[in-house]
């Protein structure tokens, strides 16, 4: 049987393998100052190169060329020789440029600017130069180093850092980054995968920098953008995120306004401080002169960051690139930045690239609806439809607007260039988009304009499209204060006209599905309040799930539809709206103000169906695309709810896509294809469902569950700390959980373990929730106990009734689990029509999806303590009884 094939090695696991090397050789004291270090060192420069493609190979002691012989040469998988005559090459100079080793003694400074280096940056162009400690990149006809770094000042303190952990973790990323760009430096720059690559390499630097940089001086544009989106940075998480704001606002308008100046003025050098001014948005002018600006400069320390980031795009090959570019700048570009600039933060900011087939879909069919259901036979393109993106990421819904609106004007027998006004006017003026994150923004801008230049319909000199940055769930019935930055008052100005005056009859959009980590985004009070009246005293519903962020922006395109008397909301969401019966005020809210409601589920759910369709077969998300073949793990569905203003029968439709190719199921559905809709029936009975229904006629009046025990279901416990509190091996677990309670263990050797308890998370702070765990209890080898994961799968879990170690520690739960007793577990409501097993009897604290969707158990036997003294774990005296209702005692 072959080995199985290794994973290769990634760059920065190569650099900590490289000190580690390094630190032997010193450990010795038998190595010679330079040449004993070149194993060390040509091994992690394999190992980065080995990440490329193509493939980058360093080559030890390259043949005298008439320089002298250089301590190595880069070449890339296409210089190799695939036949036996080698002599063929002989002579070939490496394609990625020279390098020159010295002593950790020498500085990297003086090495660069000697007479040897100097004779190979003649021959070879490019030489890379090191000391062990220091790096540095030098171009032919380049005064000074293309970009440097330094790890140790001198030799002494690089010894001291190979003997730190902390130290050598802390410079592993960045030595990384410096020598991927390094072996890229010559690397043609064609497509805009690449360049997003190398402009996410100087925003990951520029990351790291401002993890140590005290940001006084943006204290005010803090302030300002705080004020201006309603969105409050709070504790750690919060302070990454306005980070990652200011580098993300940095970079894509140096980008954006990159592309712009090209198109422009492609023979003239590009100057990124003057970046902003090309996209002629005072806002982002505002934004970016804060950040650009000499003193903030100075304090950030990223001047030579963007300098090389400018310098990175004066190499890009415009004609290779602008061809791809223009096809997609989302799936091109902004994605693939994303991606590379921090992936688990792309994670927490819940920023996916809506796919184009669902785009398309969507817009289609509120085309269809307006000409149909609403009797305007332009559709989109009739000068009275005002349609509102509240959620506009990047503009994709927007955009492809704009191009239907193009399709149906070029399609009346008038058409002419006066017709291509109508365009623009259509951009400027009907079509709107809120968006409370400059970076998206700023692209989405930018795909509005390149898709009206491309139309003959070019916006010239402060025409800008009606896209503002801006907090769409606030001030639509309020005055908002006034702000210091004149810029950003502007923007409030015109946002706040569109939510107060325009008759909007059009929302549609991706809604963000729940809040950015780190923050708190202020609403308009009691926004859902209406969704939560009478869910405990006429439903019985204690337990709430509207706090996703979608249901907020339901609320708002509802309330706004219903002001304006007749229109059209189009949303793709989660779907957990459409039965859960937390959201049965919602949905008969929505019975009362939509006449029509169709209904396309798109399933590929991970936790409902397990991403598998009724047959077994793959169900993936309609979210994966090739940058995101896993898609995302929430279950969605379009919306299409339309109010005709007149007496109508209503009608709810609803329909399933189901599998690979739902995608594209869902485009020719377009065409009467697809699958056919059934109707739903919503009633109070069965909570309004959007979903039909069947079920026999005596079934709502059988006897409920919880009506045969005296007390309430427990749910079950939720940990959302991705495993770290369980094992189905007990002893690792214990050893897990006594490194995490042991002061003595440092927190980077928890990082190491990999474990859902040192990643943040809704709600978590790793470091600090270990620091209040550990100073109110000590590890308790009784905490580990039998866990109920799902039916007939026990494991084991640590239990800790400290909030917020477990998500939902459910002490009630705990209090009842004791030997002799039994839970009999069920789940509240159905999710789909096939549930699986309907009920499971466990002896152990189970988990709250043991039953999709949420299990509750029943105590078979109930004890409480005699007094009301003492906590959780007290030793009062108790009474056991078992858990049964008069109805059932009686019966």
């Amino acid at each position: 049987m072959p080995a199985a094939k290794s994973k290769p090695q990634t760059a920065e696991a190569a650099v900590l393998a490289y000190f580690a090397e390094v630190r032997a050789v010193q450990a010795t004291g038998a190595g010679v100052a330079e040449t004993s270090y070149y194993p060390a060192l040509f091994n992690l420069l394999n190992a980065v190169g080995a990440s490329l493609k193509p493939r980058v190979y360093a080559v030890n002691h390259l043949s005298n060329l008439g320089a002298g012989i250089p301590d190595g040469g880069f070449f890339d998988a296409g210089q190799l020789q695939r036949g036996e005559d080698t002599e063929a090459l002989k002579g070939q100079l490496p394609s990625r440029g020279a390098l020159e080793v010295k002593s950790p003694a020498e500085a990297v400074a003086d090495i660069g600017t000697g007479q040897q280096v100097a004779k190979y940056l003649d021959l070879y162009g490019l030489v890379l130069v090191t000391n062990l400690r220091g790096f540095a990149l030098y171009r032919k006809g380049h005064t000074g180093p293309l970009e440097s770094l330094e790890l140790a000042p001198s030799a002494d303190a690089f010894r001291a850092l190979l003997n730190n952990e902390s130290e050598r973790a802390a410079v592993a990323a960045p030595l990384a980054e410096f020598l991927t760009r390094a072996l890229l430096t010559n690397a043609p720059l064609t497509t805009p995968e690449g360049v997003a690559w190398f402009l996410a390499s100087y925003a990951r630097e520029a990351k790291h920098r401002l993890e140590r940089a005290p940001l006084s001086e943006l204290a005010p544009l803090r302030k300002a953008l705080s004020e201006a989106l309603d969105l409050n940075f709070t504790g750690e998480q919060g302070e990454r995120f306005f980070r990652a704001t200011l580098v993300q606002t940095l970079w894509y308008g140096l980008f954006s306004g990159w592309v712009l100046h090209t198109e422009k003025a492609p023979e003239q050098p590009f100057n990124w401080r003057m970046a902003a001014w090309e996209l002629h948005l005072p806002v982002m002018q505002g934004l970016f002169s804060q950040l650009a600006n000499p003193s903030a400069q100075r304090s950030l320390n990223l001047t030579d960051l963007l300098d090389r980031t400018a310098a990175t795009l004066e190499r890009v090959n415009l004609g290779a690139f602008s061809s791809r570019f223009q096809g997609d700048a989302v799936q091109y570009f902004y994605e693939p930045f994303l991606a590379a600039y921090d992936p688990e933060l792309r994670k927490q900011f819940g920023v996916w690239y809506t796919p184009a087939d669902v785009v398309e879909y969507m817009v289609e069919r509120v085309d269809q609806s307006l000409r149909e259901d609403l009797g305007l036979s332009l559709g989109l393109a009739d000068p009275s439809v005002y349609v509102l993106d509240p959620a506009t990421g990047t503009g994709s819904y927007l955009t492809a607007a704009l191009g239907r609106i193009e399709r149906t004007l070029r399609a009346q027998p008038d058409w002419d260039d006066a017709s291509a006004d109508e365009l623009k006017k259509a951009a400027t003026q009907r079509l709107f988009g809120f968006e409370i994150m400059p970076a998206p923004y700023v692209i989405a801008h930018m795909r509005m304009g390149q898709r009206l230049a491309r139309s003959g319909a070019a916006l010239e000199g402060q025409e800008r499209a009606a896209i503002y940055l801006t907090n769409a769930l606030t001030n639509w019935h309020s005055a908002p204060p006034r702000l210091d930055m004149p810029e950003l008052q502007a923007e409030q100005d015109a946002a706040q006209h569109v939510k107060q005056n325009q008759p909007i009859l059009v929302i549609l959009g991706n809604p963000p599905y729940s809040a950015f980590v780190g923050t708190s985004q202020d609403e308009e009070g009691g926004l859902i309040d209406e969704y939560k009246q009478g869910l405990v005293s006429e439903w019985g519903i204690k337990k709430f799930n509207l706090d996703d962020l979608y249901v907020r922006f339901f609320r708002v395109a509802e309330r706004k539809i219903g002001q304006t008397g007749r229109g059209i909301v189009c949303f793709i969401s989660p779907y957990s709206y459409l039965s859960d019966p937390s959201f049965v005020v919602m949905r008969r809210k929505l019975l009362g103000e939509f006449d029509l409601l169709s209904i396309d589920n798109l399933n590929g759910d991970s936790r409902e169906t397990g991403k598998r369709t009724p047959d077994g077969l793959p169900d993936p998300s309609i979210f994966s695309t090739p940058l995101n073949r896993a898609g995302i793990r929430t279950g969605t569905a379009i919306s299409l709810m339309v109010k005709f203003g007149a007496g109508v029968e209503q009608r709810v439709s609803y329909r399933e896509f189901w599998g690979a190719g739902k995608a594209e199921a869902l485009r020719q559905s377009l065409s009467a294809g697809g699958p056919a809709y059934e109707l739903a029936h919503p009633t109070a009975e069965n909570r309004y469902s959007l979903k039909p229904i069947a079920e026999s006629g005596e079934y709502g009046q059988w006897v409920k569950v919880v009506d045969l025990a005296q007390e309430r279901p427990i749910y079950g416990l939720m940990e959302k700390r991705g495993g770290g509190l369980m094992d189905v091996d007990k002893t690792h677990l214990e050893g897990r959980m006594r490194a995490y309670f042991d002061p003595s263990v440092q927190w980077s050797e928890l990082e190491v373990l990999d474990t859902g308890l040192t990643k943040p998370a809704a709600g978590y702070a790793p470091k600090q929730t270990r620091e209040k765990v550990t100073q109110q209890s000590n590890f308790d080898p009784s905490g580990i106990t039998p866990y109920t994961l799902r039916p007939f799968d026990v494991q084991w879990a640590f239990y800790s009734p400290i909030n917020p170690l477990w998500n939902r520690p459910r002490p009630p739960l705990k209090q009842q689990a004791w030997e002799g007793n039994a839970f009999f577990v069920t789940r509240v409501s159905a999710a789909k029509s096939d549930e699986g097993v309907p009920f499971f009897m466990t002896r152990h604290l189970f988990d709250d999806h043991m039953l999709a969707p949420d299990a509750a158990g029943i105590p078979i036997l109930w004890r409480s303590e005699i007094t009301s003294q003492g906590g959780l774990f007290s030793d009062a005296p108790t009474s056991t009884r078992a858990n049964l209702s008069l109805l059932a005692r009686t019966y």
